[in-house]
C-alpha cells in the first residue's frame, strides 16, 4: 500500500452507481521498466451525484478515466457500473455495459473523426447499439446537435476542422449525450479551451446534467472549477488517492498538506489581493520510482522520520472528511 491507499471512504447503498475499488493501472516504461500511473486507489459515485476527480498534471487522473471507461482495462483492480463489474468483459457484453457510461475527452478535436460528418460522429452510438431504423437516428442526432447550440441544418454535414475548438466540445457532448448514458466522465473537457468559452461548456454540461438526471466524474487540474461543479472532491496525487471531502468542506478546511497547496494556488481576480506565499515547490517525483512511505514527504514541509518508513493510508479524520496523512493540518 501507499498514501491514498484504504477504502474507509467508500459508501454503502443502492444508489451508488459507480464503484471503483483498488484500481491499479500500470504502463511499460524504457526498458524493463514499468510506470505505476495509478497505485490501488477507490471512490464511488452517487446517482445525480458529480464527483470531482483533481491535481496536478501526471497524478493519474486521464488514467483513471480510460480505466473506468476500459480503454484499456486496468492492470487490476474492480469497476463497477450499477453494480455489474466491467473489468474482464469482453465483446458484446462490454458493448451493452458501455451504453451506460461515455466519456468526453480531453482535447475536443482530436477525439473527433476528421473524415466524418457531425451528424455521422454523433449517430455513431446509436447504430452501433441498435434500436433504431434511420429516420429515427436522423431526428434523435439533429435534436442532439441543436440541444448543444448548434444549429443541426449547417453542422450537421460538416466535419470537425471547421469548428473551433469549444464547438467541437459541443460536438463531443452531443456524441456522448444521444446514447442517453447514466454515467458520464468528462476527462479535463474545458482546459484546452478559452476561459469565456469554458464557462458556456460548463453551463451546458450542468443543463445537460440537471435535464438527463445525469451522474458526473468530472476531472481537472482546475480547482476553481472543480468547486462550482463537485458535490465531492476525491484529490490525487501520483497516483494515489490523498483527500476525500465533501465540495465545500474540502475547500473550506482541507486537512491534506497538498490539497491546502492547490487551494493556495487558486489565482484569485483582484489586483490587490496580498500576494500568497508559495507552499508548494518541486515536481512531482517519478511515478516509476516513488518516494518510501508518504510519496508527498519529498514536498511536504511538515514531513517526519515516519513519513519515510511508514505509509499512510485513506481515514476518516471528520464526519465524512478523510485523508492519508500521519500529520493531517487540524493537528499541525
Amino acid at each position: 500500500m501507499g498514501i491514498g491507499a484504504g477504502t474507509a471512504h467508500l459508501r454503502a447503498g443502492d444508489d451508488i452507481v459507480l464503484r471503483v475499488r483498488n484500481l491499479v493501472v500500470e504502463y511499460a516504461g524504457t526498458g524493463s521498466e514499468r510506470v505505476l500511473a495509478v497505485s490501488d486507489i477507490s471512490f464511488d459515485v452517487r446517482r445525480g451525484e458529480t464527483v470531482g476527480l483533481v491535481g496536478e498534471s501526471g497524478c493519474g487522473k486521464s488514467s483513471v478515466a480510460k480505466s473506468i471507461m476500459q480503454l484499456p482495462a486496468p492492470t487490476s483492480g474492480s469497476v463497477q457500473v450499477d453494480g455489474v463489474e466491467l473489468v474482464g468483459l469482453r465483446g458484446s457484453a462490454l458493448r451493452r455495459q458501455r451504453r451506460k457510461l461515455q466519456m468526453i475527452f480531453q482535447d475536443p478535436i482530436s477525439s473527433l473523426n476528421p473524415m466524418r460528418t457531425v451528424a455521422d460522429i454523433i449517430a455513431e452510438g446509436l447504430r452501433i447499439h441498435g434500436g433504431a431504423n434511420k429516420k429515427d437516428i436522423e431526428a434523435r442526432t439533429h435534436s442532439m446537435i441543436e440541444r448543444v447550440g448548434l444549429d443541426p441544418q449547417t453542422a450537421a454535414h460538416r466535419r470537425p476542422h471547421e469548428f473551433s475548438g469549444g464547438q467541437c466540445q459541443r460536438i463531443s457532448i452531443a456524441r456522448s449525450m444521444v446514447l442517453e448514458p447514466e454515467l458520464v466522465i468528462c476527462d479535463e473537457p474545458v482546459s484546452a479551451l478559452d476561459v469565456s468559452v469554458q464557462a458556456q461548456i460548463i453551463n451546458l454540461l450542468e443543463e445537460m446534467k440537471n435535464r438527463n438526471q445525469l451522474t458526473l466524474v468530472f476531472i481537472a487540474h482546475d480547482l476553481a472549477v472543480v468547486k462550482n461543479l463537485s458535490d465531492r472532491v476525491v484529490v490525487m496525487y501520483l497516483g494515489k488517492v490523498c483527500e476525500v471531502a465533501g465540495s465545500d468542506e474540502l475547500f473550506t478546511s482541507p486537512l491534506h498538506p497538498y490539497t491546502r497547496a492547490l487551494i493556495d494556488s487558486i489565482p484569485e481576480p483582484d489586483p490587490d489581493a496580498p500576494v500568497r506565499d508559495v507552499v508548494l515547490t518541486g515536481d512531482p517525483p517519478s511515478p516509476s520510482n516513488p518516494p518510501s512511505g508518504c510519496r508527498f514527504r519529498t514536498r511536504c514541509s511538515f514531513a517526519q522520520d515516519i513519513c519515510a518508513s511508514e505509509e499512510p493510508v485513506v481515514r476518516e479524520i471528520r464526519s465524512g472528511h478523510f485523508a492519508a496523512c500521519h500529520f493531517p493540518l487540524e493537528h499541525a
